[in-house]
């Protein structure tokens, strides 16, 4: 009796379609996609239950390292059977720029009025501080497969992509099947009005024109030839 393979941990959340809990914002001419931690969390933990994470905390506790130079990050780590992967992302402002202990400015150039502006990056919160942790650990899923497709800006899990393809391979296969089973040339048009949407595919018009060929065409279907008329020559002496 033939055993079924077990699917990998990647494979298995790697094939989850994500798309209804990920919610898109727009920051300037950038849209950003986020996936929502707890729904995230919650199929993780229905596949494995025995999956963790842990949040990296220093030697106060604080659930992130700081620079002052260049602000505040935080860490996850999340295991599943065993297996464990790290992921990190800095706290940032709406903006994406990253946020510091202190408020700070930042110049940039605007192409409209062709001159420097001042901008002000906000201090950090800790409602900053975690809602980064939280999105790091979606990021930290995704490294598990899960919503790894949206990061790599498809719009699809590659296994529902596949079987798209598939499923328009077969309807282009079984609009052609029709056409060539076809008896008469009044068959082979219903089949032609029924797959508008196949009208423009190559495969599909060449079957037609193929299976056209075998029946007569009805009267009146040849156009008229026009009639050229003949300038009279004239007549040399």
């Amino acid at each position: 009796m033939a055993t079924t393979e077990k699917k990998s941990v990647f494979n298995t959340l790697y094939a989850i379609n994500a798309n209804e809990h990920a919610e898109q914002k727009q920051q300037g001419s950038v849209k950003l996609t986020y996936l929502s931690w707890a729904w995230a969390w919650a199929e993780v933990k229905k596949l494995y239950p025995d999956a963790s994470y842990t949040i990296y905390k220093d030697e106060q506790n604080r659930p992130y390292i700081e620079d002052p130079d260049f602000g505040l990050m935080c860490y996850t780590t999340v295991t599943i059977e065993g297996q464990t992967h790290e992921m990190w992302l800095p706290v940032m402002n709406g903006a994406n720029k990253a946020m510091r202990r202190a408020p700070y400015e930042y110049t940039v150039y605007n192409s409209y009025t062709k001159t420097s502006e001042k901008k002000t990056v906000e201090a950090a919160t800790m409602f900053d501080v975690n809602k980064t942790i939280m999105r790091c650990l979606v990021k930290n899923l995704a490294m598990f497969g899960l919503g790894l497709y949206i990061y790599a800006g498809e719009d699809l899990p590659e296994d529902e992509v596949n079987e798209q393809k598939q499923a328009a391979v077969s309807a282009l296969d079984n609009a052609i099947a029709q056409v060539n089973a076809a008896k008469n040339r009044e068959e082979m048009t219903k089949v032609w009005n029924e797959h508008k949407d196949l009208q423009t595919n190559a495969k599909f018009k060449d079957a037609v024109i193929k299976a056209g060929a075998k029946f007569p065409k009805p009267k009146g279907a040849e156009p008229k030839q026009q009639q050229t008329q003949q300038q009279p020559q004239e007549q040399t002496k």
